[in-house]
């Protein structure tokens, strides 16, 4: 499709991403993330494109409660078909800027998508279950994707900028840990698309809150002073700072260099689109 080319030919000018994820092109375009293919977890990234949503929310919004549930329940239909995955037992996330990150068992099957969420507050995910997708959602802040292939256990956690602070992958580092005996120096990671250094302005409010939290070691490696007072924040590298100090071997570190604000014709973005639009889906299952 000709608007799929332009999207990704615009995509691979703006970054050098093309070695860092695979980008799956036809009616219903996604990326995964290759490290991951080869080590046999299934894991995907969606796009705008190839679902049933209409207006605002065209056409692959993942947001279940934007829509009907019929139309959100056929664009996960399609996107776990292409990703071999069951999305009848797929469990959503209840996002809401935390670090709380939940155990996913057998009595939360479906929960999101096709049955109500009995839990809020809940930015991450992790399970040990075979064959179960966990999904979180994204419009601009960053997904976390974790694999233990000791322990067979996943995670999945939505970092914003004060999940990125408030180090959320070090508490799903830790949730796995306690839930499953992960050993961090196991675990492969990756940083999905989000929006980039260079898009991503901030008050000095924030920028001093990311300067307590990591220290003024790093305040150059995270952080561009604006003329204007403001601030440009790497939330990529804030989150490879924290898997790095977790334990994490840098080598299993994947960072997608995918920017939803660069890339809007392909990805919804928050910062381009404002509250009308969808939301872009994260998805890892065993």
């Amino acid at each position: 499709m000709q608007r799929i080319e332009n999207h990704l030919h615009m995509l691979h000018r703006k970054t050098d991403a093309s070695d860092r994820l695979a980008f799956h092109d036809g009616m219903l375009p996604y990326f995964t993330i290759p490290a991951f293919d080869a080590l046999g977890v299934k894991n995907g990234f969606t796009t705008k494109y190839g679902g049933v949503s209409t207006g605002f929310y065209a056409e692959m919004n993942m947001a279940a409660l934007k829509e009907t549930p019929e139309i959100i329940q056929e664009n996960y239909r399609r996107i776990c078909q292409k990703l071999e995955m069951n999305e009848k037992r797929a469990v959503l996330s209840y996002q809401t800027h935390t670090v709380n990150v939940r155990v996913v068992t057998e009595e939360d099957l479906g929960k999101g998508p096709f049955l109500p969420r009995d839990y809020t507050d809940t930015d991450g995910l992790v399970t040990n279950l075979p064959d179960v997708p966990l999904v979180t959602l994204y419009a601009d802040c960053v997904p976390l994707y974790f694999y233990d292939p000791v322990k067979k256990a996943i995670g999945l956690s939505h970092a914003g900028w004060r999940g990125t602070v408030n180090r959320m992958a070090e508490s799903t580092v830790r949730k796995m840990t306690e839930a499953f005996g992960t050993d961090p120096g196991d675990l492969y990671t990756a940083i999905g698309p989000s929006i980039c250094r260079s898009c991503y302005e901030v008050g000095p409010e924030v920028a001093e809150e990311f300067v307590k939290t990591f220290g003024e070691e790093h305040r150059a490696e995270l952080l561009d002073e604006k003329p204007n007072g403001k601030y440009q924040l790497d939330l990529w590298a804030s989150n490879r700072l924290v898997m790095l100090q977790c334990g994490i071997p840098a080598d299993h570190i994947t960072v997608s260099d995918i920017c939803t604000k660069c890339c809007s014709d392909l990805l919804y973005s928050h910062r381009v689109m404002g509250k009308n639009r969808g939301l872009l889906a994260a998805l890892l299952s065993l």
